[in-house]
């Protein structure tokens, strides 16, 4: 017979159920890193494949060719090729993998089979909103490239057309990656892949924040406008299980990254959360038009509601965003109310709002629990009543997160 459960099980049993009780249904969570996961994704995860592996590739053991290293995985191979199928659907690509792990390993697995070692890269730096994965000693220096900055604004993090294709002309990279943390505005594709791809280049658009809003259509289409490969995390504004995937409609770029991962970059790709990826995919094909506006309404008309009661914010001359994501102006800040993003993020968590040190604000999962733009006013109150006064809002944040019980976008 198996021994009670100790001190320390019980404890974590009681971690875990406070988590559920705060995070899950106590706060509103404005992280634009986060989302909600469908109950039905969720289930997903705590299935039977958590266990599980499959390694459907062709080998030799003991003179007889296999097709896989593991018998028993007729499911876990379906379930697979349904996943990839339906991210090269929806993100308009012909070959897709599932596998990667987090957005930063879907980089790793285009970045290190497509480019030769010691090649030139422009990415947009830290200093201007860009992803720090990509700055030198990071991914650079694990794959000995060189890294030069793609020029961008440093307030509003928005790339130039002009500036772009003058920068990649002079540099003459082998490589131009896309994509950042604090990412408002979308990217003058079309004009950078032209110019890339006439030195050769290749376009890596790294979608992590905005996967979500590609998806559903309102945000850029970076296939169809000139990248080669699409990649990125599949829990921000795409409303998945934390983990990555990686899309192409180049036939011979996949030849190359496809083999390329597995003892290289990862081995077990955990098929439970592939699972869980595979419905969201699939329940984003049916919604995700929909869920998509209505993140980027509620982060236009939270923007405005917040700058009209004095919260100072990047991009008021063009409408604040158009991604999921808001971001406060720092120096606007400190010279209005006398502090920094993270003493006002600190007052927001005591009441159970929860936003990150950074100064960004994202309306991905607040979008999943049902709110509108039309109540965007309401929580810009909240928030500034908390963040610039505060004020106790804690009692009426919690009182208007329990009407929230099921979530939308199904």
């Amino acid at each position: 017979m198996s021994a009670p459960p100790g001190d320390e099980e019980r404890r974590l049993a009681r971690l875990i159920r406070a988590h559920n009780r705060w995070r899950g249904r106590g706060v509103f969570n404005l992280l634009a890193s986060e989302n909600a996961l469908s109950p039905t994704a969720r289930r997903y995860l705590g299935s039977d494949l958590a266990g599980r592996y499959t390694l459907p590739m062709k080998t030799t053991v003991g003179g007889e060719e296999i097709d896989n290293s593991y018998a028993g995985t007729r499911y876990t191979d379906q379930v697979e090729r349904l996943a990839n199928a339906a991210a090269a659907r929806l993100f308009h690509g012909r070959w897709a993998t599932t596998r990667p792990l987090s957005g930063h390993i879907a980089a790793l697995s285009a970045l290190a089979p497509l480019l030769p070692r010691h090649a030139k890269v422009l990415a947009i730096p830290p200093s201007a909103g860009g992803y720090d994965g990509y700055a030198a000693g990071f991914i650079p220096a694990i794959l000995d490239f060189v890294v030069r900055p793609l020029p961008a604004d440093p307030v509003s993090g928005e790339v130039s057309a002009a500036e772009a294709v003058e920068e990649i002309r002079r540099e003459r990279p082998q490589g131009v990656v896309l994509g950042q943390s604090f990412f408002l505005f979308p990217y003058p594709l079309r004009e950078i892949a032209e110019a890339a791809h006439a030195q050769e280049a290749l376009v890596f658009y790294d979608a992590s924040h905005v996967l979500g809003l590609v998806a559903g259509g309102v945000f850029q289409d970076p296939l169809r406008e000139g990248a080669d490969v699409l990649y990125g995390s599949t829990h921000k504004s795409f409303p998945g299980p934390q983990g990555g995937l990686l899309v192409t409609d180049r036939e011979d770029l996949f030849a190359q990254v496809d083999p390329a991962l597995v003892w290289r970059v990862f081995d077990n790709a955990h098929w439970h959360r592939i699972a869980a990826l595979g419905q969201t995919l699939l329940e984003m094909e049916r919604f995700g038009a929909e869920y998509a506006r209505t993140v980027v309404a509620n982060a236009q008309a939270l923007g405005r509601a917040l700058a009209d009661r004095g919260l100072p914010l990047i991009g008021a001359d063009r409408g604040f965003t158009q991604s999921h994501q808001l971001r406060l102006d720092r120096a606007e800040l400190a010279r209005r109310w006398g502090v920094g993003p993270a003493a006002v993020v600190r007052r927001w968590e005591r009441q159970r709002l929860i936003a990150d040190f950074e100064g960004r604000l994202g309306t991905a999962e607040i979008t999943r629990l049902g709110l509108r733009p039309e109540e965007m006013g309401r929580l810009a109150d909240l928030l500034v009543r908390a963040g610039r006064d505060g004020a106790k809002v804690g009692g009426e944040v919690l009182a208007w997160r329990r009407t929230l019980r099921q979530l939308r976008f199904l």
